[in-house]
Formats: C-alpha cells, sequence, structure tokens
C-alpha cells in the first residue's frame, strides 16, 4: 500500500486528548500536540504520567473520554481500521512467537499485515538494519535476549512502511551498544520523514534524537521544548525540576511550557 503524508494536517496530533477510567482516575488531561514528517517527539515522564495511556489512545486500545488523537488527520476512535493502517507500534515487551525464528516472525508479521512482496533476503537486510547478528536471523526467539526480541519488534514494525511510528518505550533492555544501534536507525528513519511518537525514560538519548521533548506529570503536559531550545539546558536537572518534587511539576514561571512551546 502506497501511503502518503496529507499535506493539510500533522501526520500525528493530539487534540484536548483526554481518558479519565471508570474508577475516576484522570490518566490523561486534555492534552494537545502534533508531530510532523521528519520529527521525532519524545515523550518523557514516569511511571504513571500518562505516556502509554497516550500512545493505547492513538492505538484505539481505548477510547478518550474527551478530545481526538489522529493519525494522518483520521480520527482514530471514529475510524481505527483507516488510522492503523498509516502507523506502525512497537511496545516495551515486543510479543512475537517464541517458538518462530527472527526470519519467520517478520515473515508471519509483514504478511499478517497484507506485505506479500518481501523475499527472504528483504528480511535479512531488515534485521541487519536494525542491528541484530546475521547468527541469530534463523534462531527461534526463545533463545534471544529482551534487546533482540526488541529489535525484531522494530524490524517488523519498519517492514509495515508506515509513515509514522509510535515506539513505547523502545530503548528498554538495550546494552550501551544497541542503544547507539537504535538512535542511528531513529536518526535514518528520520531522513525518510517518517513521524515518530517515542515515550521513554531515557532523558540522555532523547535529548540527542528527538526534534521536540515533551513532559508529561499526572496526565498532563507540562513542559514541550524544541531540540534547539535544550541544546544549552542539563535535561536532566530540567526534568527533576518538573518530576522530582521541586515547584510541585510546575514549571517555574509564566504558564506551562507545553501552552508556550508553539
Amino acid at each position: 500500500m502506497n501511503i502518503v503524508y496529507r499535506t493539510d494536517a500533522p501526520a500525528l496530533e493530539a487534540v484536548n486528548l483526554t481518558k479519565r477510567y471508570d474508577d475516576d482516575v484522570l490518566a490523561l488531561d486534555h492534552v494537545s500536540f502534533a508531530i510532523e514528517p521528519g520529527q521525532i517527539y519524545a515523550l518523557l515522564g514516569g511511571n504513571g504520567a500518562g505516556k502509554t495511556t497516550a500512545i493505547n489512545l492513538f492505538l484505539n486500545f481505548i477510547e478518550p473520554t474527551d478530545g481526538e488523537a489522529r493519525i494522518n488527520g483520521i480520527v482514530t476512535h471514529r475510524e481505527p481500521l483507516k488510522a492503523k493502517a498509516h502507523v506502525a507500534y512497537v511496545s516495551e515487551n515486543v510479543m512475537l512467537y517464541a517458538n518462530f525464528t527472527a526470519m519467520q516472525n517478520l515473515d508471519f508479521f509483514a504478511r499478517l499485515g497484507g506485505q506479500t512482496s518481501y523475499t527472504r533476503s528483504d528480511y535479512h537486510d531488515m534485521l541487519y538494519r536494525v542491528g541484530l547478528a546475521e547468527e541469530f536471523h534463523n534462531k527461534k526467539l526463545r533463545e534471544f535476549s529482551k534487546g533482540m526480541r526488541q529489535k525484531c519488534g522494530i524490524a517488523i514494525a519498519m517492514l509495515k512502511n508506515a509513515p509514522a511510528i509510535l515506539l513505547d518505550e523502545p530503548t528498554s533492555g538495550l546494552d550501551p551498544k544497541a542503544g547507539r544501534d537504535f538512535i542511528e536507525l531513529l536518526k535514518s528513519l528520520k531522513d525518510e520523514n517518517r513521524a515518530i511518537l517515542m515515550s521513554t525514560h531515557d532523558i540522555f538519548r532523547a535529548k540527542e534524537v528527538a526534534d521536540v521533548v515533551a513532559i508529561m506529570n499526572h496526565g498532563r503536559l507540562i513542559m514541550q521544548k524544541r531540540a534547539s531550545e535544550l541544546a544549552h539546558q542539563d535535561l536532566e536537572s530540567l526534568y527533576m525540576q518538573y518530576i522530582g518534587g521541586h515547584n510541585n511539576g510546575e514549571p517555574s514561571e509564566g504558564g506551562t511550557d507545553a501552552e508556550n512551546a508553539d
């Protein structure tokens, strides 16, 4: 399927996105942001901040209480199948078939997604690209580390050839070399004009690769800054200012930086 971006809408967009669960927990509180083609948007925050809830709303795993998540201009809870055609997803704990080899997993999920033109050579090339050594291409995933399974999940997402990619804690379980390889991979995806939303705890890699870094706390987007604004700032200290008890999670002056970012 040849998927192209609309010219009148961001690739990924949250518009007053809100989720209140049945137990009255407000997991997401009127969150708004937009991600353009060729842009990496990193969403930082502690456990329970709302990062995964936001991604789940984009994927229509849950429905919003208020507001909208849009993929290529398509409202995800109104046209979920149409929206999902434009996005690939990699979860923190990649669920693949342990008794399949890496090659078999790629082939199975590519065909499941309607991609029938890929060859074995294509699968090998994709596994090379995500940094999985050739000796593991034909080994079963039950022998793989978490980081190696993560690489397979990323390869499957890339095979979908979607213009937008959602990544939930993508560097979790990766050793330093694998983490470095992953950053280079993200940069190459950006060069291909993909729009990437990445939730992460990894402050340093977020600053290194993201075009925009945002911080969430208690379901609210409380900071949003472009990479150019962060170039000479200590992101770890800034993060602690918002999350670690300083200023009660509020910016020190003005409105929220998320409100002022645009």
